[in-house]
């Protein structure tokens, strides 16, 4: 079945259709803890999840996307067990450490192939990786900042539902998170103004310094006088990053790691360590003179974007983002179409670990998903 036969199917259809995948029959063989999961195996549970989902008071009055989205974090909330899950030796209890994190990229990749779209895959990811947070508020030194920075990532309303869904989809030996808890959450979010909204921060430069403090303070207001400003691309190779540079930045001054790979005669494979330091280099060089510029690779990884940011915000840059993701056919199309095509293998691999970029990372966000030639 393709995305557009599963997004008009009843949820009955969609579980038939799950049952048969083989990430199901990997959650099937997969036992939990049984004083936290008496049900049994993590098939079971995503079942029983699943069918909370129609019983909430808030279901029929959901429209379509949402209950897709709900529907899908529920199939793949737990995707992540079978991978992490391992027995105590002293104790014999089951944990699946970091299984959210290991579900958040498998239900991506699962969903890419499908040919889901990309709001609506990233709001699946994301509710996976999260999905286990409200049920911790209460544990949290500050619950109102804990709410308000998943706001900007996930729908707080969709989260809270999910959350009501995942507690009474199980029988538990060991309820050490009553259902009362997660309705705090909701509560935090509604005072903030977050439930179906992101937090309403004073700018975008609140927001960005807000996700970048050690203790995040909602009330901060910094002082905006940006020098200079970059817009970083980001997006897999082939994906069209050069087209949209020539198209909406002609004339800007732009640092290429690519370029500078190529003038260095290092190969992609090759220790980088030169390329990344004459790429910081350049960017410097710009980023003194105040000087609007455009920084092109391809800043898959949260983390390698994150060095690049802390780069830019040193020297007090506007910063913006620039994603671009076509179907992954036209990617591969338009990849073999280059002076230097990267091996197929390599970019499916690198489109497995991919993170699409959130505006908790910048000061402005652009997502490109345009067919081939429109990037």
């Amino acid at each position: 079945m393709s995305w557009d036969d599963l997004n008009n199917a009843e949820p009955d259809e969609v579980l038939a259709w799950a049952e048969a995948q083989p990430w199901a029959v990997a959650m099937a063989s997969c036992q939990q803890d049984a004083s936290w999961h008496a049900e049994g195996d993590v098939w079971t549970h995503t079942k029983m999840a699943c069918a909370q989902l129609t019983g909430l008071d808030e279901w029929p009055d959901l429209t379509g996307r949402d209950r897709t989205v709900l529907l899908f974090t529920a199939l793949f909330h737990d995707f992540g067990k079978p991978l992490t899950s391992h027995v105590n030796p002293t104790t014999g209890r089951i944990t699946s450490p970091k299984h959210a994190l290991k579900g958040e990229h498998l239900a991506r990749n699962i969903l890419r192939e499908l040919g889901c779209d990309l709001e609506t895959r990233e709001q699946i990811a994301r509710l996976v990786r999260f999905h286990g947070r409200p049920a911790f508020l209460l544990e949290k030194p500050e619950p109102d900042v804990e709410v308000v920075s998943l706001s900007w990532l996930v729908r707080n309303r969709l989260l809270y539902l999910f959350a009501l869904a995942d507690t009474r989809g199980r029988i538990t030996a060991e309820m050490g998170r009553p259902e009362e808890s997660l309705h705090v959450w909701r509560l935090v979010a509604e005072e903030n103004g977050c439930l179906d909204r992101p937090y309403p921060f004073d700018s975008d430069h609140a927001r960005f310094v807000f996700y970048r403090q050690e203790r995040p303070n909602l009330h901060y207001a910094p002082h905006e006088a940006f020098r200079g400003a970059v817009t970083m691309l980001s997006g897999l190779p082939g994906a069209g990053k050069d087209a949209w540079i020539a198209a909406n930045a002609p004339g800007m001054p732009v640092v290429s790691l690519d370029e500078l790979r190529r003038d260095l005669e290092i190969e992609p494979d090759d220790d980088q360590g030169e390329v990344i330091q004459a790429g910081r280099e350049r960017c410097r060089e710009h980023l003194r003179a105040g000087r609007p510029f455009v920084f092109n690779a391809t800043n898959l990884l949260r983390q390698t974007r994150r060095r690049w940011i802390d780069l830019f915000d040193d020297y007090g840059a506007r910063i913006e983002i620039v994603y671009i993701e076509p179907p992954l056919s036209v990617i591969l199309k338009q990849n073999t179409r280059r002076v230097r095509p990267v091996p197929e293998r390599v970019i499916r691999r690198l489109a497995e670990k991919c993170e699409p970029p959130t505006l908790t990372e910048a000061h402005g966000l652009v997502m490109v998903t345009g067919r081939e030639g429109s990037a």
